[in-house]
């Protein structure tokens, strides 16, 4: 019998592994027979993604600054739900961030780059958890649930941003609502500039130093769940609040404490965004990254090592799909936009839709030994 069990948890790892695989091909699938509805060749269609994505050193730069900003809200959502709670509240997080780095760069023209960048990290992850501590709060102390507060939360950052952008923040002289553009030695460093300084051309891309902050969140959140004692009472309150409770966790504080991690991770997005790609604060700049983010954590398993991949492939969707656009008229934007939400539905709100089938086809029938 302890064979059997054996061969059964090995058999759910094999599972988790292949089980994001199967559904990535079913949502392919399924976007092919919408590149085939509008008269295209999937094969081409397909080669040209690929190509758009990671054909060149240039398109690979692009795909990695977009999974950056995926890498940050997928670890936000996936701290929260390890807690058992669903935090839709990353992309007003992000502005808030935003907000806060863009403030900073905006007084900081005389200082050094390297103090400015400390100073970013702690200020975008202050606002962001800042922003995210209400709704905590809320929860803990007063019953609100975390789902619909971190959704109105959204609504009001976009109303604060937009307010803040019109008539407070705008540069004197223009009609676009966006500050003036930072002094240069507020701006990360690109990638392409240190591999430059290296003998390396990676062509010019918007990376920049931010996607090595990603890399470093994705191990310290995993270092966090599965190797401190907060991590592993984030883990137990999430798998069952009684036990938690009876083991001596408190419900109230690991909820404030998970939700302010979570909102910290994504303000840190505006690093990429404000500080490494437009160096100026404006409308709208999360870009939708952190709702694509809910996806991201769910593909990903909630693990930061399956985030990472998964922001890659979503990283892939948006750059490649740009250039499938280009390079097939046919298939317009709004195509190429049905064609990434058949993968995030199938890949995220659908992901678990096949986990028996597959289990079922891995489950091989228990040897038993009198």
């Amino acid at each position: 019998m302890s064979g059997s069990s054996g061969r059964r948890g090995g058999m759910g790892w094999v599972a988790a592994a292949i089980l994001p695989v199967v559904n990535l091909a079913l949502a392919l699938g399924l976007s092919a027979v919408v590149v085939i509805l509008v008269g295209e060749s999937p094969a081409r269609a397909l080669l040209l993604f690929g190509a758009g994505a990671f054909g060149n050193a240039e398109a690979v730069g692009y795909t990695l600054y977009y999974a950056t900003d995926f890498v940050f809200t997928g670890l936000a959502v996936a701290v929260a739900f390890h807690g058992g709670l669903f935090n839709i509240g990353a992309e007003g997080q992000a502005y808030l961030g935003g907000l806060g780095v863009a403030l900073l760069c905006l007084g900081a023209g005389g200082w050094p780059t390297a103090p400015v960048v400390a100073a970013a990290i702690v200020v975008a992850a202050a606002a962001g958890a800042g922003w995210a501590f209400v709704p905590a709060w809320l929860q803990a102390r007063r019953g609100s649930h975390v789902v619909i507060t971190t959704i109105m939360f959204n609504f009001i950052a976009s109303a604060l941003m937009t307010y803040l952008l019109v008539n407070v923040l705008i540069k004197p002289g223009q009609q676009s609502p966006e500050t003036r553009e930072f002094a240069p030695n507020t701006w990360l460093p690109q990638l392409y500039d240190v591999a430059r300084s290296w003998g390396w051309d990676i062509g010019r891309s918007p990376l920049n130093l931010s996607s090595l902050f990603a890399l470093a969140a994705g191990a310290l959140v995993w270092f966090y769940l599965w190797h401190t004692r907060w991590g592993y009472e984030l883990r137990a309150l999430g798998h069952n609040m009684a036990a938690a409770v009876y083991g001596g966790i408190s419900p109230a504080r690991t909820v404030i404490v998970a939700m302010s991690i979570s909102g910290g991770l994504a303000g840190l997005l505006s690093l990429n965004e404000v500080m490494g790609v437009q160096h100026r604060l404006l409308v709208n700049f999360p870009g939708g990254a952190g709702y694509v983010g809910i996806a991201v954590a769910l593909m990903g398993r909630n693990h930061p090592a399956g985030i990472m991949l998964a922001a890659i492939l979503f990283g892939a969707l948006y750059q490649g799909g740009s250039e499938l656009s280009f390079d097939m008229p046919t298939l317009n934007r709004d195509m190429v936009v049905v064609i990434q939400g058949l993968i995030i539905l199938v890949c995220g709100a659908l992901e678990h839709a096949l986990q028996r089938p597959v289990e079922a086809l891995l489950r091989r029938p228990a040897v038993t030994t009198d």
